[in-house]
C-alpha cells in the first residue's frame, strides 16, 4: 500500500483520488499534470505547548469490580495498581484509569483523557486564564501524581496530569 518515496502510506482510496486528479489533468491541457504532495515534515525544536502527549484514559464505572474483571480480560493481564478508589492498568505505557466516582457523570459520556504537562498547578492557572472553567480541582493522588479537570470553552472535559513516573517505553530500535 501507497507510493514509494512520500514517506507515509496512503489508503485505496487515497490513491484512487490522487490517480482520478492525474486523470483529471491529463484530459484537459490547461490543467497541470504534476501533483505535489508534500511529505509531512515531522517538528524537531520545542514548541511553545505546554502539553507533553496523552499519558491517562479514565473510565469512570458503577461497578469497579465488574469493571476490573472485564478489563482485566480484554487487556489479557491484571492491573498494576488495584484498589476500591481507583483500578489502573498499564496499557503499552499509557495508563487505563477506572474510577467508580460517578459523580456528574452521564452515562456513554464519561472519558476523560489527560494530557502529560511538566507543572500541572501552572498548566490548570493557564487554561482558566484562557477560557477554560473549573472542573475537578488540581488534586495530588499520591507519589507526586498531580491531577486535573477543566470544561473547555465548548463544554469538553480537558484533563492534566503531572506525573513525574511517567515514561514511554522503548521500543528496542
Amino acid at each position: 500500500m501507497g507510493e514509494p518515496g512520500y514517506g507515509f502510506p496512503f489508503t485505496p482510496l487515497f490513491q484512487k483520488r490522487l490517480h482520478e486528479i492525474r486523470d483529471f489533468g491529463s484530459m484537459d491541457s490547461s490543467v497541470s499534470q504534476t501533483v505535489h504532495i508534500q511529505q509531512p515534515q515531522i517538528r524537531q525544536e520545542r514548541s511553545m505547548s505546554a502539553l507533553q502527549g496523552l499519558r491517562t484514559v479514565i473510565y469512570h464505572v458503577n461497578n469497579i469490580e465488574k469493571a476490573k474483571e472485564w478489563y482485566t480480560r480484554i487487556l489479557g493481564f491484571p492491573p498494576y495498581f488495584d484498589q476500591p478508589f481507583y483500578v489502573g492498568f498499564n496499557v503499552g505505557g499509557y495508563e487505563l484509569g477506572l474510577d467508580p466516582n460517578m459523580k456528574g457523570v452521564v452515562e456513554g459520556s464519561n472519558v476523560v483523557a489527560y494530557w502529560g504537562v511538566k507543572d500541572a498547578r501552572e498548566e490548570y492557572n493557564r487554561l482558566l486564564q484562557l477560557g477554560a472553567k473549573e472542573e475537578e480541582n488540581i488534586t495530588d493522588v499520591g507519589e507526586g501524581i498531580i491531577v486535573g479537570t477543566v470544561r473547555d470553552p465548548f463544554g469538553n472535559v480537558f484533563g492534566i496530569i503531572q506525573n513525574p513516573h511517567f515514561k514511554l517505553p522503548s521500543n528496542g530500535g
